[in-house]
């Protein structure tokens, strides 16, 4: 790595750090020399991973929950920068998503957001740094995908909160979102696993071809933006929405 787009001596959390694009995020935020919280619903994980990075700390964290995150925020004491990356799917379109489902969406990629930068914008605020905040979007957040009604309404949620803290806290903060297409993930085998067991190769195909490059997006690939927002280089960024979808959204 060049000494572009460092992060020494910064410190960050990462919600749903322990896997998928939060574990890349986590290993590329300390490979840049940021001290980084872990912080997961699942504490083992979280654990694990940070003792393999070093200069990390695992922190249990349901970002469902206010108690939770209240817990957790009682030992981070220090908070230069933010990545709010925890998130579930769904599939089914209006007809078929059920309440339970729609509530459930909500609450883990809406609310949590609300809940997680409320809670520790205090921290963020008296960075020395200016904090930065890069929330998880989705391309499902800028267009209709079929049979992702929950899904597209809650990742739109999460880009209008960015641009609103944006302009809320202009010369304090800086808040980004990164809207990524299909990335190769245990998020996206999990999908496979529930609605495609018995065509998994197919529908993975699918996935590749409707991303003009004919392939999915590396969880690294997404980390790097995230360091690159995370940094002094990127200063003047901010109420920005960024695309890594392999031209998918231009076609």
């Amino acid at each position: 790595m060049t000494e572009a787009f460092r992060l020494d001596g910064l410190h960050a959390l990462v919600t749903g750090g322990a896997s998928g694009i939060g574990e890349a995020t986590c290993a590329e935020l300390v490979r840049a020399g940021a001290f980084v919280w872990v912080a997961d619903i699942n504490l083992p994980a979280a654990e694990s991973l940070a003792a393999t990075l070093g200069n990390s700390r695992a922190v249990r964290m349901d970002v469902t929950s206010e108690a939770s995150i209240d817990e957790a925020a009682k030992s981070i004491d220090r908070l230069d920068i933010l990545i709010n990356n925890a998130g579930i799917g769904h599939v089914g379109s209006i007809e078929t998503t059920q309440r339970e489902d729609f509530d459930r969406l909500l609450d883990v990629n809406v609310r949590s957001v609300y809940l997680v930068t409320q809670r520790l914008l205090p921290l963020l605020l008296a960075s020395p740094h200016k904090g930065s905040i890069v929330n998880m979007g989705s391309v499902a957040g800028m267009i209709g995908i079929k049979q992702r009604f929950a899904y597209c309404t809650t990742k739109g949620a999460v880009l209008a909160m960015t641009r609103q803290l944006a302009v809320e806290y202009p010369k304090e903060l800086r808040v980004n979102a990164i809207c990524p297409g299909t990335v190769e993930t245990p998020f996206v085998e999990g999908y496979l696993d529930k609605y495609h067991a018995h065509e998994k190769e197919k529908i993975r195909s699918e996935l590749r071809a409707r991303q003009p490059m004919g392939r999915l997006g590396q969880p690294e690939e997404v980390a790097s933006m995230v360091r690159y927002l995370s940094s002094r280089e990127a200063g003047f960024i901010s109420g920005s929405l960024f695309t890594l979808d392999g031209g998918w959204t231009a076609a």
